[in-house]
């Protein structure tokens, strides 16, 4: 039997999934197979029949949503006229990365491990639910998942088993090198494909919008900063409607990027163009040629805790005997609790590594950055305004991320404090951002009423809901709004008696800390249990909850099952099966993040 080349395919969000998949990619070429990693969006779908050995790796957004770039396989892969037997041909296993704080976890890759079962492909091993609850993180399940799949590989191809594979601390070649220039003015070194007339803004080509303001709207007591942005989209051929998201990709700060280039005595006004060593594409975002501020600034993830992926490949640099002895204990099997000791749960960033490593920082190859480092992924805000109340206008909220660890320094958001950073009244400022749908879908009767409930920043979807339907004249609007006091973040206070006055709103809130007792938005929704019925059971009314995704979803879905059974006068599994016959329906709608 000849080698098989391994085809690694991943659809991945955040970055996870495709760290996941180019791992397993790593491990076969120290096996010396043949093996490439590609976004499932960018393979040829139609070679998969003729591919022998396969792993899919992909993690789950939303309600059980694909990735953005599987998207396209996704619609191919469930096509009804695909033969039944079509990747009988196919040996293939299937690793999911998720959240169990979600209903939906790891949906898409059972979804998908039964699906390439009916289409024919031979199933290696059972498919892995990765964690990112677990207290090891995902890697708890991926380590014995991939030991097992070798294994597997191993019994099946001899020929594999028969070669000795590279030792860990030898370096694969790079992805790509760096070739240095001189003599390359600002303007071309900086030049990055921005958003041309008449097409529709996306990942690739962002519209630069401009900055119109930028208010905190939490009081200045507060702890937590949350801001209203306004950015103007004229000319920017942007429609949205009420769920819909915007996206954008954040900056490191200027003094992070000053330290990473002082550390690794780089240039930052050195410019270089990209050449991939293989077959990889040179990134699309990247412009050619590209100044080394440019690239740190705008595309290494220098600020991210670094998974074990990045500590693998440091230690392979290391010539400083207790330097090395460390990362290998951080990349090993037997040293997660290690590494997460002292990087996931104090959140120290990769250029934190780098600082604590000086020896090996001074041994690292400029070639190897961008194996070394992921790519900045573009962060998600929901859409808080409508284009019938501020025409050409995007508003998002933002809650500014900060918080203590055990390091010196608070940790921040890169996102939100980039964009809290931004003052339109010191400059002309430009934001390169585009939008894409949702997953909330308001219904287009317009009768059917609409409860929302949406605590803290995720009452920014229905704002955007809101100002849509009293526009159109639909006044069926319930909206439980939950924050910590009424003096303090009580978002958008002043539009929702508006409102109420004119008939278009009725508002439920709950203060949590107003009060001795904590009060919380699903107390509210228990406390209206006869008006709830009314609305959903005889009115046919839609449900939407948004939020943070720790515990506040299932206690409203809870509580929401609470209102069935009381009023419906049902049991706890009947009022279980009305939940989830809303939820397939489309009734029901959850949109968390973590």
């Amino acid at each position: 039997m000849p080698e098989p080349r391994l085809c690694v395919l991943y659809g991945s969000q955040t970055g996870s999934a495709q760290d996941a998949a180019r791992r397993i990619e790593r491990q076969a070429r120290r096996r010396h197979l043949q093996a490439g990693a590609l976004p499932l969006d960018s393979y040829e779908v139609g070679n998969l029949i003729s591919e022998s050995l396969v792993v899919f790796v992909c993690s789950t957004t939303g309600q059980g949503d694909p990735p953005d770039n599987m998207k396209n396989f996704w619609r191919f892969i469930f096509k009804k006229s695909l033969p039944v037997n079509a990747l009988r041909n196919m040996d293939c296993a299937v690793l999911g990365l998720g959240d169990s704080s979600y209903s939906k976890f790891n949906f898409v890759a059972k979804k998908l491990h039964k699906r390439l079962l009916h289409l024919g492909a031979s199933m290696l091993l059972p498919v892995g639910l990765a964690d990112d609850q677990h207290d090891l993180g995902p890697d708890a399940v991926i380590d014995p998942w991939l030991t097992t799949f070798w294994e597997k590989v191993l019994t099946l191809h001899p020929s594999v088993a028969d070669t000795i594979p590279l030792n860990e601390d030898e370096l694969l070649p790079p992805t790509y090198t760096f070739h240095f220039h001189d003599g390359v003015n600002e303007e071309q070194q900086e030049r990055v494909v921005l958003h041309a007339d008449q097409s529709t803004p996306s990942w690739l080509c962002p519209f630069p919008s401009r900055l119109v303001s930028n208010r905190r709207v939490t009081d200045e007591s507060h702890f937590q900063d949350v801001r209203l942005i306004e950015f103007d989209i004229t000319g920017s051929n942007i429609e949205f409607s009420a769920g819909d998201v915007v996206m954008m990709y954040p900056l490191n700060a200027v003094e992070d990027v000053k330290s990473f280039c002082q550390l690794l005595s780089l240039d930052p006004e050195a410019t270089f163009t990209l050449k991939a060593t293989g077959t990889t594409a040179v990134p699309a975002r990247l412009p050619q040629p590209c100044s080394v501020f440019h690239l740190v600034e705008s595309y290494l993830d220098i600020s991210a805790v670094p998974r074990r992926s990045f500590f693998e490949l440091l230690s392979a640099f290391a010539t400083n005997e207790l330097e090395k002895e460390k990362l290998v204990e951080f990349s090993s099997a037997a040293g997660q609790e290690e590494l997460h000791s002292y990087c996931n749960r104090p959140r120290r960033t990769a250029l934190e590594v780098l600082t604590d490593f000086p020896q090996t920082t001074a041994e690292l190859k400029v070639d190897y950055l961008l194996d070394l480092f992921p790519e900045i992924q573009p962060r998600s805000f929901s859409i808080a305004s409508s284009l019938q109340a501020h025409p050409q206008k995007i508003q998002v909220l933002v809650a500014v991320v900060q918080y203590k660890t055990k390091m010196y320094k608070p940790r921040r958001g890169l996102c939100s404090t980039w964009l809290a950073s931004l003052d339109p009244a010191q400059a002309d400022i430009r934001v390169p951002l585009w939008v894409k749908k949702g997953s909330l879908r308001f219904p287009p009767d317009r009768d059917t009423p609409v409860i929302m409930v949406g605590p803290g920043t995720g009452v920014a979807p229905f704002r955007s809901a809101l100002q849509e339907r009293t526009a159109q004249g639909r006044n069926a609007n319930v909206l439980f709004f939950g924050c910590r006091s009424e003096a303090k973040d009580f978002y958008f206070r002043s539009e929702w008696e508006k409102m109420i006055k004119a008939g278009n709103l009725i508002l439920f809130t709950a203060f949590s800390r107003d009060q001795e007792e904590k009060v919380y938005v699903q107390q509210r929704v228990r406390e209206n249990a006869e008006l709830l019925w009314d609305l959903i059971s005889n009115r046919n009314g839609c449900f939407y909850i948004a939020g943070n995704a720790n515990q506040m979803p299932a206690s409203v879905s809870d509580s929401l099952k609470e209102v069935f059974q009381q009023e419906g006068k049902m049991s706890a599994q009947q009022a279980e099966q009305m939940l989830a016959a809303m939820e397939r329906s489309g009734r029901l709608q959850v949109e968390a993040w973590s």
